[in-house]
């Protein structure tokens, strides 16, 4: 066979695709690849492709658990959507407590990841477990707990203002004034995963920058601004999408503690907790699920709008920025 032959053959052998351009070897290790995947494939056809479809196909109908009768609706539940009051001010009860949590859901980790990474901080590794280990702890154990906590009457923390000198400590759960700050108080509790994983990308900071930052005649502020948060800002941005999709998606705290009643006033009555009552207080599918889509478009809205942002402030090291 002469060379012109070979290559001819070798263009043939480029062009199959699939098992059967693969070798013996290769075709066992790929099927035992789909063997291993096939479980996760399998639950998220069953519990979440099918839903989403089926959710979709909801959105379109009048279907009720209490009706027998379903007819099809086209897109009347997402104009009674932009009609109801309730929705935009569950999205404004939304907005709001994420302006009061979201700035102290991302400082505060940023802020103790870097106190345990200190090498002036003495038992390090006690002090990193303590904030870490009420993240293990189960979230609606802990709601009772902080419920009890927060009680005007006989909790700890009114009855250490009381001693302290405060006449009239806050309502915390009751009152409108304070029910965000005790909401953001709660959240606190379980603040070590996002210490952790900060405290991870504080240190796989390079040290040669902090030297070479300190040979220019920088400070703790400068290096901090200049090398910290530059370095560490992928993490930053990774936590920042985190806490916004979950902040979206708040509902077991304010249903845990209000039995979902929206209290005090309709200020905890945040948008998924009335997307659950629509579905399982009212029996409202249709609707339930036009509200389910909506949510998750203006997710997506606001994710997208975050990536587009990161090019303006996430650095990446291994990636040439314009």
């Amino acid at each position: 066979m002469d060379a012109l032959d070979q290559l001819r053959t070798a263009k043939v052998k480029k062009k199959k695709f699939g098992f059967r351009g693969m070798s013996k070897n290769a075709r066992r290790e790929a099927l035992y690849g789909y063997a291993f995947i096939a479980p996760w494939i399998i639950g998220f056809l069953i519990f979440t492709f099918i839903p989403m479809i089926a959710s979709i196909i909801f959105s379109v109908t009048d279907l009720r658990l209490d009706s027998e009768v379903v007819n099809f609706v086209g897109l009347q539940n997402y104009a009674l959507l932009f009609r109801d009051r309730q929705v935009w001010q569950s999205i404004m009860v939304t907005v709001k407590f994420g302006l009061v949590a979201l700035p102290v859901g991302m400082i505060l980790p940023i802020f103790l990841a870097l106190l345990m990474n200190s090498a002036y901080l003495y038992g390090k590794m006690f002090f990193r477990t303590l904030f870490y280990f009420p993240f293990v702890i189960p979230f609606v154990a802990a709601i009772f707990i902080w419920g009890a906590m927060l009680n005007p009457s006989t909790g700890w923390i009114n009855e250490a203002l009381r001693a302290i000198g405060v006449a009239n400590p806050p309502n915390w759960l009751n009152d409108t004034r304070w029910v965000y700050p005790a909401l953001v108080i709660l959240g606190l509790w379980g603040i070590g995963n996002a210490m952790l994983i900060n405290l991870a990308a504080l240190q796989g900071v390079p040290t040669e920058l902090y030297e070479a930052a300190k040979i220019d005649g920088a400070g703790w502020w400068r290096s901090l601004w200049n090398v910290t948060i530059p370095m560490i800002s992928p993490v930053i941005f990774y936590n920042l999408l985190l806490t916004v999709v979950g902040l979206f998606q708040y509902f077991t705290v304010p249903l845990v503690l209000n039995q979902g009643s929206g209290a005090p006033a309709g200020s905890t009555m945040f948008y998924n907790l009335y997307l659950y009552k629509t579905f399982f207080t009212f029996q409202n599918m249709a609707y339930g699920a036009t509200m389910g889509w909506f949510l998750f478009v203006l997710i997506m809205i606001v994710t997208l709008v975050l990536f587009w942002s990161a090019k303006y402030w996430v650095y990446y090291a291994a990636e040439a920025r314009s």
